[in-house]
């Protein structure tokens, strides 16, 4: 898990799939099996031929030819023989086709078996990747070994920082450190617990310089994640971490660290930690947005009709959308004219308004959650949204 890519889908790609936009843009999404008895079978691959399936008929609607078609759709044909992909499975598959080409991802999420063809991707699935993951910094601390990372649920990603703190305490308080520790060691006797426990003579100069110390690694470290508002974990002994505490300026330092000397920890394992340890406070942050969404509920700073919803994605101003797990409604919406149009049923010539909504708020930098129908604020609503102004 330990990359120097920390994101399975990295938002610019994403990006580049919500900017397409064709005659005949193919999402198809899968799960795929990790057991051996589900692989053995080949589960996977059969439900990939029916959707393949699916789309063949959906392009029939088109009225493309049956040349075409199958032409068209070979690229996906083609990975049912890749026998490396089946073999080494992620939790879930997701395709993209169209007329510019042909990818696809194995992603750590599941997802509902579904087909779609439209004039662009349907991307609604693959917004838990951000916004279910948190971005959060993990700074490795000790007096001889710095390291910063950008982290999220899926991994570490190493940020250069060695040009903006001293690696080792010695360069931020002076080279006759090693000398008066040794001094300080040998007057504790048998009975010290280290350099900075208790009080005594040597004791509290030797927690200035690590003071010091600490407050040249928060410069650096805060020059480099600056104007950021991601939340801060430091890894280091337990002994240190309310030194740096007192150091520590960035306003969204978390409040417990990950005890033990980080050098010699694996870093998938330091990682698990870090995760455990940040994920209640990104499950925090969404239920204080459903709790401000029912404390606004009959304000106009919510939102739950969805010829509402439409117009304030478009047009940024929705902070936060809730949308009912596995649910649409197509239709189609006149941008120029500020005119939505919903339909029964998915047509030629309609899109999903969900997705569009979800997208168009994600793009413009709201928060997006995809929850269980009970979770929702505004009960029997496909999407709720708390509204920016």
């Amino acid at each position: 898990m330990y990359t120097s890519n920390n994101h399975p889908l990295p938002l610019q790609k994403f990006k580049n799939l919500a900017d397409n936009h064709d005659l005949h843009c193919v999402s198809i999404y899968l799960s795929m099996d990790k057991k051996g008895k589900e692989q053995n079978q080949g589960l996977a691959q059969t439900n990939l031929k029916h959707c393949i399936k699916e789309v063949h008929n959906a392009l029939k609607d088109h009225i493309i030819s049956e040349k075409e078609i199958t032409s068209y759709l070979q690229p996906i044909e083609s990975l049912l023989a890749n026998v490396e992909l089946w073999r080494n499975p992620s939790n879930g598959l997701a395709l993209f086709l169209d007329r510019k080409g042909f990818t696809y991802y194995t992603l750590p999420i599941s997802f509902e078996t579904r087909t779609e063809v439209g004039s662009n991707f349907y991307l609604q699935p693959l917004l838990p990747l951000y916004s279910d993951d948190g971005i959060y910094y993990l700074l490795e601390l000790s007096q001889d070994y710095i390291k910063l990372y950008e982290a999220s649920k899926f991994g570490l990603k190493d940020l250069e920082i060695k040009n903006l703190v001293p690696d080792q305490i010695e360069k931020a308080v002076g080279f006759d450190y090693h000398s008066k520790m040794i001094q300080v060691r040998n007057n504790q006797g048998s009975h010290g617990e280290g350099a900075f426990h208790g009080y005594g003579e040597g004791k509290d100069d030797h927690k200035k310089e690590i003071l010091a110390f600490f407050r040249a690694i928060d410069k650096g470290v805060t020059q480099q994640i600056k104007n950021s508002k991601a939340p801060l974990i430091v890894a280091c002994i337990n002994a240190e971490f309310p030194i740096y505490k007192k150091a520590n300026s960035y306003s969204l330092l978390i409040e417990k660290n990950i005890s033990g000397d980080p050098e010699f920890k694996d870093k998938n394992e330091l990682h698990k930690a870090s995760w455990k340890l940040i994920q209640p406070y990104f499950e925090k942050r969404k239920n204080e947005k459903l709790i401000q969404f029912n404390e606004l509920y009959a304000s106009s700073k919510v939102a739950f009709d969805i010829t509402d919803i439409i117009p304030a994605a478009f047009n940024g101003n929705i902070d936060t959308l809730f949308i009912q797990k596995n649910s649409d409604v197509y239709g189609t919406y006149d941008k120029d004219k500020n005119r939505v149009h919903i339909d029964d049923k998915k047509k030629m010539n309609n899109a999903s308004l969900t997705n569009l909504s979800s997208l168009n708020t994600f793009i413009k930098g709201g928060k997006v959650y995809l929850i269980e129908p009970e979770e929702m604020p505004a009960k029997g609503r496909l999407m709720n949204a708390l509204l920016r102004y």
